[in-house]
């Protein structure tokens, strides 16, 4: 399928299981040493790089048939994932094909939670950093920010995002079948940021009064406590203090495992009578998958979630329609515009802006 022109190269939860995604998911500095490699491709005029729980995916303009297949190597080199196997697992998609994936994404109509609104601000900051680091060009520039207009027409003429099952209310009904209520469970928050928050105030909306965050930076964990009105509590306790909690929310951006099996059949010897609730929303994910097997332990991560939120999808395909419909009009039209653009980029030099885009990313790391 290789050829010159507008691609996107990547891997999602549609064919990609959470534990190859955690294979496959870029840390920052991973990210930042492979957007210096991208930029020193002599090939790919433009691209943006768009990394999240549930996809990595390379946008990219190529000058050459040979450019998409360099960026997937360069990608599985620094993963040190095996190219055949990602070949296999892969989206690989060129020209308006590229813009409508882009426009799906952005809209929420290709999440696991469908119609959620967290991608597409993570999209926007995606191209917000291509842009600052001098990696788009005339042709992302319009795909993206009229990529922009086309979602949130979608989410304007609809009702895709009226209703949705978020995967902190699905996370807050589990525990609830649960324990039967929420107003005397314990919950501890483990990491700082956006998802962990929105997961901790659904709790709260729900009754949950005792909440403990404790995140790697102690500053972050009394800053977001405070807001919450919750407690802080220092991040290496909290395997010693395991025990004291009913539901441990964990959401961190550790690289490895931050829940331990052994921590957690400590804790249950000190609680055989009480159930003890994991929601693993990280990736790489947080607790160590084997705790499942432990008797009164109850553990879900994204894929778990995801999957019970697609129960009430099926109400809702008459409106999906209705935005694919708005899709593919966008995506074609959008189209139109670029193709001719793209078509004569085999004849153009590499812009400067590219160019600069590996000094950029050095200085990211320096």
């Amino acid at each position: 399928m290789s050829q010159p022109g507008l691609f996107v190269i990547g891997a999602t939860h549609h064919r990609v299981p959470l534990a190859v995604r955690e294979r496959l998911s870029l840390n920052k500095e991973g990210a930042t040493a492979l957007k210096a490699e991208f930029a020193a491709l002599p090939g790919l005029r433009e691209f943006a790089v768009l990394n999240t729980c549930n996809r990595v995916e390379f946008y990219g303009v190529a000058a050459d048939a040979e450019t998409a297949d360099q960026v997937s190597r360069a990608f599985c080199a620094r993963q040190n994932f095996d190219p055949g196997e990602f070949e296999k697992l892969r989206i690989d998609l060129r020209g308006r094909e590229a813009v409508r994936h882009l426009l799906e994404v952005s809209a929420g109509l290709d999440s696991q939670m469908l119609g959620e609104t967290e991608i597409f601000g993570q999209v926007k900051e995606a191209y917000a950093a291509a842009q600052a680091g001098g990696s788009t060009g005339a042709i992302l520039n319009r795909v993206f920010q009229k990529g922009f207009q086309a979602a949130k027409h979608v989410r304007t003429h609809t009702a895709i995002t009226e209703g949705q099952v978020s995967v902190a209310n699905v996370a807050v009904d589990l525990a609830v079948n649960i324990f039967g209520g929420l107003a005397d469970a314990r919950i501890l928050l483990l990491g700082a940021g956006e998802i962990g928050e929105k997961t901790a105030k659904a709790f709260q909306s729900r009754g949950a009064a005792a909440l403990t965050v404790a995140s790697r930076r102690l500053e972050r964990a009394m800053e977001l406590a405070t807001a919450l009105g919750a407690s802080a509590m220092p991040f290496d306790q909290r395997e010693s203090r395991l025990g004291e909690f009913d539901i441990v929310v964990c959401a961190t951006s550790a690289p490895d495992l931050v829940v331990t099996l052994a921590a957690t059949r400590a804790a249950m010897h000190r609680r055989p009578a009480r159930p003890l609730f994991f929601i693993d929303q990280a990736l790489p994910r947080d607790v160590d998958p084997q705790v499942a097997d432990l008797e009164n332990v109850f553990l879900y991560n994204l894929d778990d979630l995801a999957k019970i939120a697609e129960e009430n999808r099926a109400a809702r395909e008459a409106e999906i329609a209705k935005c694919r419909a708005i899709v593919n009009e966008k995506a074609e039209a959008l189209w139109r515009q670029v193709a001719s653009q793209v078509e004569s980029l085999a004849t153009q030099p590499r812009t400067a802006a590219v160019k600069s885009a590996a000094a950029v990313t050095a200085n990211e790391t320096a």
